[in-house]
């Protein structure tokens, strides 16, 4: 599934994010071509706060010398993995920005985070965009400023999740889907749908992965819409409480069957590893980690029929951000075709633009193709991480879904914790 090429050693790794000093400069990097072409879909968000002149204004000013970012794992690679895969260093070096970067361990983690006033950026997915444009947490951007942004396949900007009333508060990073990972010597053909994790899930009693995150009810609303179609559910994150109970009464019985839940990618791969797992969902990072160990995993990951969950990521910046110049050039470097190919190699996401895509080939060969950057059919059933709320994120005033924060309540109550 994923195209990445082996690197024998790093499954046994964790990722790391490392910070280094380097000497201070100014340049801005990126350069400008011809866009290709995509779409995409999102959640919409209904507020934001208004740009700042460091947003707006004509070119990018001179760097202040540091960057603080929440970041998934893996967003900001040093080399400290694979000295092949270093996105970070020569953004450094260019820039004179020295980047420091805090993990999230989910979307909740990170908006929280972001609310500390601490950092300057992060790359949120959908169920983290809207929450911070309505909370007033990010800055508007004029991506006109940045040169890298003409490159970007057109169908991945101006997206509802991180665009209102035609002002962006972001520029894209990659796209992917979760997958359902499963262990090949257990699964002696892959499977085609998500039952394993569900009504069949009783044949892998105490070996199942799930996410450890409330975005993952929508999983189980996902499952709903192909198998209870009664129900109605058109949108797996945006639910009536009818739909809601519907999707907590399946995953309290997905918890009958002692599922394992990871909530650190690396804490998954072990357990795999370990065959404390064989079936479970995950990110095409875990996939590709555990296929190049040494020796390999017995690992697959598929995207079912019934399609699935999955993100598309936008490096954001924080309102009153202390470093606003580097962090421009922060989101203009990871439009870029060096670090966006290798970004986008190195999770196993989709790359975006067709500049990054020609850097992606010279990294692993048919990476674009394998990751369907410009293949929009492929991701018609993929449904965007997107925020629950009240108003189901329609116009339509008389229909009422539950809110973020009822997920929130209803997984840690799911959970116990």
């Amino acid at each position: 599934m994923l195209t990445r090429r082996a690197l024998g050693s790093i499954a046994a790794i964790a990722l790391v994010a490392m910070a280094c000093a380097t000497p201070a400069g100014t340049p801005t990097p990126g350069a400008s071509a011809t866009p290709g072409a995509s779409a995409t879909a999102g959640a919409t968000a209904t507020a934001g706060a208004t740009p700042t002149a460091a947003a707006t204004q004509g070119a990018i000013g001179p760097g202040e010398g540091e960057l603080n970012l929440v970041i998934w794992a893996g967003y900001a690679e040093r080399g400290a993995v694979d000295p092949n895969f270093d996105w970070v260093t020569p953004f450094e070096d260019q820039t004179g920005c020295t980047v420091n970067t805090t993990d999230m361990t989910d979307s909740n983690n990170g908006v929280s985070l972001m609310q500390s006033g601490n950092y300057d950026g992060i790359s949120a997915s959908g169920d983290a965009t809207t929450r911070l444009i309505q909370g007033g947490y990010v800055e508007a951007i004029d991506p006109n400023i940045l040169p890298n942004y003409a490159n970007v396949f057109p169908g991945l900007k101006d997206l509802p999740h991180n665009t209102v009333d035609g002002v962006n508060y972001g520029v894209p990073h990659g796209r992917g889907p979760n997958l359902l990972m499963y262990n090949t010597e257990v699964f002696t053909e892959a499977p085609t749908s998500w039952d394993a994790m569900w009504e069949g899930g009783a044949a892998y009693a105490g070996k199942i992965s799930v996410y450890d995150s409330s975005i993952y009810i929508a999983d189980a609303a996902l499952h709903l819409m192909a198998t209870q179609p009664d129900l109605g559910i058109t949108d797996p994150y945006q639910l009536n409480q009818a739909q809601f109970d519907a999707a907590i009464a399946l995953l309290e019985a997905q918890a009958a069957n002692d599922p394992l839940y990871w909530s650190s990618y690396t804490d998954q791969m072990a357990s795999y590893t370990s065959e404390e797992v064989v079936v479970g969902t995950t990110w095409p990072l875990q996939v590709a980690l555990l296929q190049a160990n040494d020796p390999p995993v017995p690992v697959a990951g598929v995207k079912p029929d019934e399609g699935t969950t999955g993100w598309s990521d936008t490096w954001m910046m924080a309102k009153d951000a202390a470093h606003p110049n580097c962090m421009l050039m922060w989101m203009d470097w990871m439009m870029g075709p060096e670090a966006n190919s290798q970004a986008t190699v190195w999770f196993g996401e989709a790359a975006t633009s067709p500049q990054s895509c020609a850097a992606a080939e010279a990294l692993s060969p048919g990476h674009c193709a394998t990751q369907h950057a410009d293949d929009e059919s492929y991701w018609e059933n993929i449904y965007y991480w997107s925020t629950p709320q009240e108003n189901c994120a329609d116009a339509d005033e008389a229909t009422t879904c539950v809110t973020q924060e009822d997920w929130v309540e209803a997984w840690t109550t799911l959970r116990g914790a």
